[in-house]
């Protein structure tokens, strides 16, 4: 099909992180896909599923960056099924609004590009946290705990997924190592 943009009724959800692992949603298809201009980063502070406020983890989110590109995955549900997957959206991804709802076009493997929803991480709210370097990240990680669990076992299984995938993602395989030695 080369590198045309594909319009569809269908939703295309593009995921980062978790949604890798567990989307909590059906869909028709899912794809390798890329999206330019951010990064994958652990700049989001977690007090509602891995960690507490008292003592908050770190999760993924997408930190824009010139020239940055992310690999991940693009799910298609069906027009049907789009409203439902929204809200349920929102709901997982919304819950503080550290992230904002971003329509982003995405690569798809095939060289198509989509339009998708994705969550972008919000620079301006307090649950930020760009500034902190591969050690930082890795003593948060390791010692925090939240009502979905331990926030290693979040990196671990998104390292994981992004292994069964074939994509490489360098400074997470060196974060889970960093992370592991704590733990």
């Amino acid at each position: 099909m080369g590198t045309e943009k594909i319009h569809s009724s269908d939703l295309w959800v593009f995921g980062y992180g978790s949604l890798i692992w567990n989307p909590g949603f059906e869909f028709s298809e899912r794809r390798l896909a890329t999206l330019p201009g951010y990064r994958r980063a652990f700049c989001m502070t977690s007090i509602h599923y891995r960690g507490t406020p008292e003592k908050p983890g770190l999760v993924l989110a997408l930190d824009v960056e010139e020239g940055g590109r992310c690999e991940g995955v693009a799910y298609r549900v069906p027009s049907g099924a789009a409203d439902a997957t929204l809200d349920y959206l929102r709901a997982r991804e919304l819950v503080s609004y550290a992230y904002e709802e971003s329509w982003l076009g995405i690569a798809l493997d095939d060289g198509n590009v989509v339009e998708a929803v994705t969550y972008v991480t919000n620079r301006k709210h307090p649950q930020y946290s760009g500034d902190l370097n591969l050690e930082q990240q890795a003593e948060v990680i390791a010692g925090a705990v939240g009502p979905r669990g331990p926030n290693a076992e979040y990196l671990m299984n998104t390292v994981a997924s992004l292994g069964e995938l074939g994509l490489n993602d360098p400074a997470l395989a060196r974060l889970a190592d960093l992370v592991r030695a704590r733990i």
